[in-house]
């Protein structure tokens, strides 16, 4: 009785830990799910910092559109440049005239780039804006 009970020990005392196999498993496993997670964080924050930067060019468009509009001078001038600064960023911006079929009419568009030298706009924005009366 008292071998078996020995016997018995001593296969319960060799169940109780991790083979070297396993702990290695265990780690390849956990290493691979902590890079899909780095990775899918460093997308995520490209991402968003990309729309953040559409979104504030898409304000300062609006904004230059908002001026153009004001603007009782006609025809309104072509090629008008600009340079604004927003959240620590200087952004330069365009506005072009396209003429349109109603001589009283024209298509403002505005151009908004973080390179004057950019040949690609960040954003634009277009609007048709009516000569005012006098």
């Amino acid at each position: 009785m008292n071998n078996s009970l020995l016997s018995s020990c001593q296969f319960v005392k060799k169940n109780l830990g991790f083979t070297f196999i396993e702990v290695m498993l265990a780690m390849a496993i956990f290493a691979i799910a902590g890079v899909a997670l780095v990775s899918t964080s460093d997308t995520h924050f490209r991402n968003l910092s990309h729309l953040e930067t559409k979104m504030m060019a898409n304000w300062i468009a609006s904004n230059q559109l908002v001026e153009a509009s004001l603007v009782k001078k006609w025809p309104l001038k072509n090629n008008k440049k600009g340079k604004v600064e927003l959240a620590g960023r200087d952004w330069f911006w365009i506005q072009k005239i396209a003429k349109t079929n109603d001589q009283n009419m024209s298509a403002v568009t505005i151009e908004v780039r973080l390179d004057e030298t950019e040949k690609s706009s960040i954003s634009f924005l277009t609007t048709y804006l009516a000569k005012a009366e006098k």
